[in-house]
């Protein structure tokens, strides 16, 4: 447990702060999410522009270092290749 003042109010800033870039995270994996149920339905258009949605979310949430550029990027990637394999 916190002793000084300084470390209680640190304390209660990391509550906030882990709530917030939970519901971050819940944004980009749901983005995701999207992207692939459209794939997975054989719907090239709705795929296409839920694609450049999540790539906002995702390079927001890449930006906010709330997961790692790579895993970003990784992500892109594939949501990318999968689209691009409808043709």
């Amino acid at each position: 447990m916190a002793n000084s003042a300084q470390a209680r109010k640190r304390a209660r800033q990391a509550v906030v702060q882990r709530d917030h870039n939970m519901s971050q995270r819940s944004e980009l994996r749901t983005a995701i999410k999207k992207v692939r149920k459209a794939i997975e339905a054989g719907d090239k258009a709705a795929a296409q522009t839920l694609f450049q949605a999540s790539m906002s979310t995702i390079d927001s949430i890449a930006d906010k270092k709330i997961v790692h550029k790579n895993k970003a990027a990784r992500h892109k990637s594939r949501l990318a290749q999968a689209v691009k394999a409808m043709a």
